[in-house]
């Protein structure tokens, strides 16, 4: 009975994790710029992080090997320090947006300034990762972000053409009423890259640790990571289904956090806004904390010093110290007076960069039968990662040029 709680659980927690405020925002303005001609990029990225997930949380069961320790084995202390900055970097700018999509919650909710919302949001995370043990953060974050479920029946509601959309699930060209090549091929990268962020291997890879996972607990890890983030993926085309529907008619471009939440309370009225408001709230914020731990994951295990939530703070010091600093540090820049909505935008592109450097080295520990024995890839799992890994390299090439040649997607 309490795998079957564990299991079900894990699925919950990987939904309600899955989405946060880049696949907000590049869902719905695919959708809105696209119509379905990009839901096949969320299949595309669905079975890439399903497929990276399982292979990180395996490792993590059989060799009890985080993915940054896996990191600094595979490339040496001086050429992983580099991706260990640059990783944490990309953190650092995720986890200020999603702050900042916070504090625009809280700010809907209670009418105060921005910057001491800001503050409060903060304030709220600091204590709550401080307080709770690690399943409970799981819990509380990934099982209240399942309210974001209300797009899938704004998508249902909103009546959609559903053989049109299944048209969507296969590689196509923009039709011609539609933005450029170029755009198109950024909100690729984008969706792509929001979907294969490098924090949701670092945090599922630690928390498999977290959660004392053994060899007995492969089959959840399996389940999980499939089921978990297949169902992560629904909710992404729905949120397309939805920008498809509800802004494309109008030529409204859905770049501030309000107009996502129209998206909810179109077709559902008070209701839906309200849902909305609750689940990107807890959405949002759990993204946060997976962002900040996992900086604190991060530059703890290159170093190889103790880590986690089991340990009380002070027994790991620089691990606390570091989650603490993402938390702070991203509220700063937050307080910038950057829009969250551009500042995710931005992690989300520089995200992809890091991608193979984090993948690579995973691909290749999952696939060695010297250390994982019988539990290493099967020839599927093989043929998988590397295709996988060949279109990462892609994207992660064609990434930085896109962002400026279409200005941001702007055109």
């Amino acid at each position: 009975m309490s795998n079957v709680m564990e299991l079900a659980l894990g699925i919950m927690t990987a939904l309600g994790g899955f989405v946060d405020i880049g696949e907000l925002v590049f869902a719905l303005e695919a959708g809105a710029k696209f119509g379905y001609t990009l839901l096949w990029v969320v299949v595309a990225g669905t079975v890439g992080i399903a497929l990276f997930g399982e292979m990180a949380g395996r490792i993590a069961a059989v060799l009890k090997k985080p993915a940054f320790e896996i990191i600094r084995d595979h490339f040496g202390f001086n050429k992983a320090i580099v991706v260990l900055v640059a990783s944490n970097l990309v953190n650092l700018l995720t986890c200020a947006a999603e702050i900042g999509g916070m504090a625009i919650i809280l700010q809907l909710v209670f009418g105060a300034n921005y910057r001491l919302m800001l503050v409060a949001a903060a304030g709220l995370l600091l204590v709550t990762v401080f307080v709770l043990p690690f399943r409970w953060l799981e819990r509380v974050f990934g099982l209240l972000g399942l309210t974001l479920l209300v797009y899938a029946v704004a998508a249902v509601q909103l009546g959609p053409d559903w053989a049109d959309a299944a048209r969507g699930l296969v590689p196509h060209l923009p039709g011609p009423d539609m933005p450029g090549l170029d755009i198109y091929a950024y909100y690729v990268v984008g969706l792509l890259s929001s979907i294969l962020m490098p924090y949701e291997i670092y945090f599922y890879s630690s928390g498999g640790i977290e959660d004392e996972w053994t060899p007995k607990d492969l089959l959840i890890n399996k389940i999980t990571a499939g089921a978990g983030f297949a169902l992560g993926g629904l909710l992404t085309m729905a949120l397309i289904v939805v920008g498809a529907l509800v802004f494309l008619p109008g030529g409204i471009d859905p770049q501030r956090l309000s107009s996502v939440l129209m998206g909810a309370s179109v077709p559902l009225g008070k209701a839906g806004f309200l849902v909305a408001l609750a689940g990107i709230f807890f959405a949002v914020g759990g993204a946060a904390v997976e962002t900040a731990l996992s900086a604190g994951y991060n530059v703890a295990q290159f170093f190889g010093l103790a880590w986690g939530k089991r340990h009380k703070p002070r027994e790991v010091p620089l691990f606390t110290l570091c989650w603490m600093a993402a938390i702070v540090l991203g509220t700063a820049i937050a307080a910038s007076g950057a829009n969250p909505v551009e500042i995710v935008e931005y992690s989300v592109i520089f995200a992809v960069v890091v991608l193979p450097f984090t993948y690579y080295p995973i691909l290749r520990l999952a696939d060695s039968r010297q250390a994982m024995g019988r539990h290493v890839n099967s020839p599927l799992i093989r043929v998988l990662g590397w295709a996988y890994f060949v279109l990462i390299c892609i994207v992660a090439a064609a990434a930085i040029p896109l962002l400026v040649a279409t200005h941001m997607g702007r055109g």
